[in-house]
Protein backbone atom coordinates (compact mmCIF):
# COMPACT_ATOMS: atom_id res chain seq x y z
CA UNK A 1 0.00 0.00 0.00
CA UNK A 2 1.22 3.51 -0.76
CA UNK A 3 2.20 6.03 1.88
CA UNK A 4 -0.76 7.45 3.82
CA UNK A 5 -0.96 11.19 3.20
CA UNK A 6 -2.32 13.20 6.13
CA UNK A 7 -3.17 16.89 5.83
CA UNK A 8 -2.66 18.73 9.11
CA UNK A 9 -4.81 21.83 9.38
CA UNK A 10 -3.61 24.52 11.77
CA UNK A 11 -6.75 26.12 13.23
CA UNK A 12 -4.97 29.26 14.42
CA UNK A 13 -3.33 32.19 12.67
CA UNK A 14 -1.10 33.07 15.62
CA UNK A 15 2.62 33.17 14.77
CA UNK A 16 3.66 30.99 17.73
CA UNK A 17 0.50 28.93 17.89
CA UNK A 18 0.57 25.97 20.25
CA UNK A 19 -1.60 24.14 17.72
CA UNK A 20 1.03 24.65 15.05
CA UNK A 21 3.61 23.33 17.51
CA UNK A 22 1.35 20.32 18.22
CA UNK A 23 1.19 19.50 14.51
CA UNK A 24 4.98 19.83 14.27
CA UNK A 25 5.20 17.28 17.10
CA UNK A 26 2.82 15.03 15.18
CA UNK A 27 5.20 15.15 12.21
CA UNK A 28 7.92 13.70 14.48
CA UNK A 29 5.63 10.98 15.85
CA UNK A 30 4.16 9.54 12.65
CA UNK A 31 4.05 5.79 12.18
CA UNK A 32 6.07 4.32 9.33
CA UNK A 33 4.35 4.63 5.99
CA UNK A 34 2.67 7.97 6.71
CA UNK A 35 3.47 11.58 5.89
CA UNK A 36 1.94 14.72 7.43
CA UNK A 37 1.88 18.01 5.51
CA UNK A 38 0.68 21.16 7.24
CA UNK A 39 -1.74 23.71 5.84
CA UNK A 40 -1.94 27.24 7.25
CA UNK A 41 -5.21 29.15 6.83
CA UNK A 42 -3.68 32.64 6.47
CA UNK A 43 -4.74 33.17 2.85
CA UNK A 44 -8.31 31.82 3.06
CA UNK A 45 -10.73 34.75 2.64
CA UNK A 46 -14.01 35.14 4.50
CA UNK A 47 -16.60 32.77 3.05
CA UNK A 48 -19.06 34.42 0.67
CA UNK A 49 -21.54 32.17 -1.08
CA UNK A 50 -21.52 34.57 -4.04
CA UNK A 51 -17.92 33.47 -4.69
CA UNK A 52 -18.30 29.70 -4.34
CA UNK A 53 -18.62 28.94 -8.07
CA UNK A 54 -15.50 30.96 -9.00
CA UNK A 55 -13.57 30.18 -5.81
CA UNK A 56 -10.53 32.25 -4.85
CA UNK A 57 -7.20 30.61 -5.72
CA UNK A 58 -6.29 30.03 -2.05
CA UNK A 59 -9.54 28.12 -1.52
CA UNK A 60 -9.00 26.06 -4.66
CA UNK A 61 -5.52 25.12 -3.42
CA UNK A 62 -6.95 24.20 0.00
CA UNK A 63 -9.63 21.99 -1.59
CA UNK A 64 -7.03 20.29 -3.80
CA UNK A 65 -4.88 19.46 -0.78
CA UNK A 66 -7.88 18.02 1.07
CA UNK A 67 -8.87 15.90 -1.93
CA UNK A 68 -5.28 14.63 -2.37
CA UNK A 69 -5.01 13.63 1.31
CA UNK A 70 -5.98 10.22 2.66
CA UNK A 71 -6.84 11.69 6.08
CA UNK A 72 -7.12 15.00 7.93
CA UNK A 73 -5.64 15.98 11.29
CA UNK A 74 -7.22 19.11 12.78
CA UNK A 75 -5.40 21.07 15.50
CA UNK A 76 -7.85 23.54 16.97
CA UNK A 77 -7.53 26.26 19.56
CA UNK A 78 -10.53 27.15 21.68
CA UNK A 79 -12.10 30.59 21.51
CA UNK A 80 -15.20 31.33 23.55
CA UNK A 81 -15.95 27.62 24.07
CA UNK A 82 -15.79 26.82 20.35
CA UNK A 83 -13.50 26.52 17.32
CA UNK A 84 -11.72 29.56 15.98
CA UNK A 85 -13.64 31.47 13.33
CA UNK A 86 -10.77 31.03 10.85
CA UNK A 87 -11.07 27.25 11.09
CA UNK A 88 -14.86 27.23 10.74
CA UNK A 89 -14.54 29.58 7.78
CA UNK A 90 -12.09 27.25 6.01
CA UNK A 91 -14.27 24.23 6.74
CA UNK A 92 -17.25 26.03 5.23
CA UNK A 93 -15.33 26.96 2.07
CA UNK A 94 -14.18 23.38 1.47
CA UNK A 95 -17.73 22.06 1.93
CA UNK A 96 -19.02 24.15 -0.96
CA UNK A 97 -20.65 24.29 -3.43
CA UNK A 98 -23.49 22.18 -2.07
CA UNK A 99 -23.06 18.55 -3.06
CA UNK A 100 -19.34 18.94 -3.85
CA UNK A 101 -17.79 18.91 -0.39
CA UNK A 102 -14.10 18.04 -0.30
CA UNK A 103 -14.62 16.59 3.19
CA UNK A 104 -17.12 13.80 2.47
CA UNK A 105 -15.86 10.43 3.67
CA UNK A 106 -12.40 11.77 4.55
CA UNK A 107 -11.08 10.12 7.76
CA UNK A 108 -10.22 12.69 10.44
CA UNK A 109 -8.69 13.12 13.86
CA UNK A 110 -8.84 16.08 16.20
CA UNK A 111 -6.44 17.51 18.74
CA UNK A 112 -5.90 20.90 20.28
CA UNK A 113 -3.77 22.98 22.60
CA UNK A 114 -4.70 25.86 24.85
CA UNK A 115 -3.20 27.88 27.70
CA UNK A 116 -6.30 26.98 29.74
CA UNK A 117 -6.23 24.01 32.09
CA UNK A 118 -9.14 22.36 30.24
CA UNK A 119 -7.36 22.35 26.93
CA UNK A 120 -9.74 22.49 24.01
CA UNK A 121 -12.56 20.30 25.29
CA UNK A 122 -15.39 22.61 24.12
CA UNK A 123 -13.81 23.38 20.75
CA UNK A 124 -13.20 19.72 20.04
CA UNK A 125 -16.79 18.87 20.94
CA UNK A 126 -18.06 21.49 18.47
CA UNK A 127 -15.59 20.43 15.80
CA UNK A 128 -16.71 16.82 16.15
CA UNK A 129 -20.32 17.95 15.62
CA UNK A 130 -19.24 19.71 12.43
CA UNK A 131 -17.39 16.60 11.22
CA UNK A 132 -20.54 14.52 11.68
CA UNK A 133 -22.43 16.96 9.45
CA UNK A 134 -19.62 16.67 6.86
CA UNK A 135 -19.82 12.84 6.89
CA UNK A 136 -16.23 12.41 8.03
CA UNK A 137 -15.37 9.22 9.95
CA UNK A 138 -13.48 10.46 13.00
CA UNK A 139 -11.08 8.91 15.50
CA UNK A 140 -12.83 8.92 18.88
CA UNK A 141 -9.97 7.84 21.14
CA UNK A 142 -7.56 8.99 22.33
CA UNK A 143 -8.69 12.54 22.87
CA UNK A 144 -5.66 14.82 22.74
CA UNK A 145 -6.40 18.01 24.66
CA UNK A 146 -3.21 19.81 25.56
CA UNK A 147 -4.09 22.02 28.53
CA UNK A 148 -1.65 24.42 30.19
CA UNK A 149 0.14 24.49 26.85
CA UNK A 150 2.83 26.94 27.99
CA UNK A 151 4.13 24.22 30.33
CA UNK A 152 3.89 21.45 27.68
CA UNK A 153 6.07 23.05 25.00
CA UNK A 154 9.69 24.15 25.26
CA UNK A 155 10.92 27.61 24.23
CA UNK A 156 11.70 26.18 20.78
CA UNK A 157 8.07 25.01 20.34
CA UNK A 158 8.88 21.32 20.89
CA UNK A 159 6.26 19.27 22.74
CA UNK A 160 8.09 18.13 25.88
CA UNK A 161 5.32 16.32 27.79
CA UNK A 162 6.03 12.62 27.22
CA UNK A 163 2.52 11.44 28.16
CA UNK A 164 0.98 13.79 25.61
CA UNK A 165 3.55 12.78 22.99
CA UNK A 166 2.45 9.17 23.48
CA UNK A 167 -1.21 10.20 23.11
CA UNK A 168 -0.42 12.04 19.88
CA UNK A 169 1.43 8.98 18.59
CA UNK A 170 -1.54 6.73 19.41
CA UNK A 171 -3.92 9.20 17.76
CA UNK A 172 -1.81 9.11 14.59
CA UNK A 173 -1.60 5.31 14.56
CA UNK A 174 -5.37 5.11 14.90
CA UNK A 175 -5.91 7.71 12.17
CA UNK A 176 -3.59 5.82 9.80
CA UNK A 177 -5.52 2.59 10.45
CA UNK A 178 -8.81 4.39 9.80
CA UNK A 179 -7.41 5.81 6.55
CA UNK A 180 -6.19 2.37 5.44
CA UNK A 181 -9.61 0.86 6.15
CA UNK A 182 -11.30 3.66 4.25
CA UNK A 183 -8.99 3.19 1.25
CA UNK A 184 -9.52 -0.59 1.29
CA UNK A 185 -13.30 -0.08 1.32
CA UNK A 186 -13.06 2.35 -1.61
CA UNK A 187 -10.93 -0.12 -3.57
CA UNK A 188 -13.45 -2.93 -2.97
CA UNK A 189 -16.45 -0.84 -3.99
CA UNK A 190 -14.77 1.33 -6.59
Amino acid sequence: MNEIKILGIVGSLRKNSYNHFALKAAQELLPDGAVLNLFELHDIPIFNQDDEIAMPAAVQQFRQQILAADAILFATPEYNYSVAGVLKNAIDWASRPFGESAWTGKPAAVMGASPSSQGTVHAQFHLRQILVALDMPTVNQPEVMIGNAAQRFGPDGRLTDERIRQSVQTLLETLVQLAKSSLANKNQTG
